[in-house]
């Protein structure tokens, strides 16, 4: 995991107030909807903000890509960085 996931990985444990987890139990790989992380559409909604707090991201909810950006950690990641933001490291 790089830099920017385990920032994110840490982003969703603080957030969501994950007690149960600490960031290094989160994989760049593991889904984080469903059997994966078990996450919902308002844990969704908290961590989008979330990032668009920390990362000045704009995220449509309405975005046929939403869904897939928040696939995994590493895809929010990827996303990040494609968005240009300072913050991306």
């Amino acid at each position: 995991m790089n830099e920017l996931e385990r920032d994110i990985a840490r982003l969703i444990v603080e957030t969501l107030a994950l007690d149960h987890l600490r960031p290094e139990d989160i994989a760049a790989e593991q889904p984080l909807f469903g059997q994966g992380l078990g996450l919902d559409s308002v844990d969704a909604l908290e961590l989008a903000l979330a990032l668009q707090n920390r990362y000045g991201l704009r995220i449509a909810a309405d975005s046929r890509d939403a869904r897939a950006h928040f696939e995994t950690v590493r895809s929010l990641a990827l996303y990040v960085q494609a968005s240009g933001s300072p913050c991306a490291g």
